[in-house]
This record gives structure tokens, sequence and C-alpha cells, in this order.
């Protein structure tokens, strides 16, 4: 008799500790639930803020572009011209002739990562080549249209715009926005998006629905990235 009611004690103790698992499951589950969410991050930083403040519209139309639409080739600025600036500004050991003509150098390429060197010449010149951070098509499509000529000429001159870059890395961009293309070296990606942004927001640019959530995605991987200046 004893040994059935001690049986018995045993079984009711077991189905009020299963009953308080049970309570408990419910509390249990969302506590794993909570711990396993994802975090979103969030972009902050100067380059964040001011492309919340940029207009979000589709591409209008490519009718009318020409590469003219920009100036007839580069600028000068006292007897140099514009590309010539950049590879000295972008290469180190630079060699340059009398005429502002950089002949060597070697480029540490901001679009790949590699160390590259640049000797000018009709078959390597076109290993180092300035791109326009903006695509000018792009830009065209983005509101460039209503700029006045003047502006467009300074906006694919400006400085901000324009990065000595790997020729293939540059061809492999060619018009793509930042929805459709980013730098191979992911190091670079926060930088890349960062001067699109100062450029777009310099020239009154607008970006599309898509390139802005590609430019948010990156620049929440690197929180509180500033405007290059």
């Amino acid at each position: 008799m004893k040994y059935r009611l001690r049986r018995l004690i045993v079984a009711l103790l077991a189905l009020i500790g299963l009953g308080v698992m049970i309570s408990q499951a419910p509390d249990l589950w969302q506590q794993q639930a909570a711990v396993q969410q994802p975090v979103v991050q969030q972009a902050t930083g100067a380059a964040a803020d001011v492309l919340a403040t940029i207009e979000v519209k589709g591409r209008a139309a490519k009718t009318g572009y020409t590469r003219t639409q920009f100036g007839d080739g580069w600028a000068t600025e006292r007897g140099c011209d514009m590309r010539n600036i950049i590879l000295h500004r972008d290469l180190t050991d630079v060699a340059v002739n009398e005429a502002c003509k950089v002949l060597s150098g070697n480029l540490n390429d901001p679009y790949t990562g590699k160390l590259l060197p640049f000797v000018r010449g009709a078959d390597t010149s076109d290993d180092v080549q300035i791109d326009h951070v903006v695509a000018l098509s792009n830009a065209w499509q983005t509101g460039a249209q209503q700029l006045t000529p003047e502006q467009r000429i300074a906006l694919a001159n400006d400085p901000l715009e324009l990065l000595a870059v790997e020729g293939k890395a540059n061809q492999d961009k060619s018009a793509s926005d930042a929805a459709t293309w980013l730098p191979p070296n992911k190091a670079f990606r926060c930088q890349y998006v960062a001067r699109q942004i100062a450029v777009k927001k310099k020239y009154s640019l607008w970006v599309t629905s898509a390139e802005k959530d590609a430019m948010s995605r990156v620049l929440a991987t690197c929180p509180g990235q500033k405007l290059p200046t």
C-alpha cells in the first residue's frame, strides 16, 4: 500500500513539473526567437545623412546623351589637362615631363586593391584610366540634362568626380550605378559610395530607388562614414 502511494506521489510530482514546463514554454520560445533575430544595421554618418536629402526618382531617358554634352575632352588648368592632374594626384613615385605629362608612376588601385605600375605609351597608358565616379551617362539620366553646359563641363572635370583606377575595372563598371556595380575591393566600397553621394549632392542629381537602397546597404557596413572633401 505504501509502495503504491509513493508511486502515485512521484507521478503527481512529475505531472506538476511537466505542467510548469509547458506553461513556461511560450516564454522560452519567445526568448530564443529574440536571440536568433538578426540585428539590422542602420547607415549612419555624414554620407548617410546627405543621401537621405537626395531626391529619389526613376531614370530619365538617355535621349540626347553624348560625351560632348560634358565638354570636348579634358579641361586644362595652368597648362595641365585633368587626366594628368589626377594621375599626378593618385599615383606615387611620379615622373612628369616638361609638358605636364605623367610619364610613369605606381597606382594603389582603389577598385581592385592591386598595386599597378603606370608607364605612358601607346600600348600601356590605358592600363590606368580616369573614372568618372558617377558615370556621365548616369549623371545625364539623373538630372544633368537640366544643368547648363558649363555646369556639366565642371562636373566632368571635378577632382571630386575623378579617380585613377585600373583600366579593366573602369571598363567593367562602364555606365553602372551602385545598384549594378561596386568595386571588387570591398574595403573601398564605403568610400566609393560616399564619393558618388557627394557628387550627386554637389550637382543636384538624383538617385533611383534601387541605387539608394544599394548605397544604404554599403553604408550600413561602415558606421559614421564621412563624405570626401
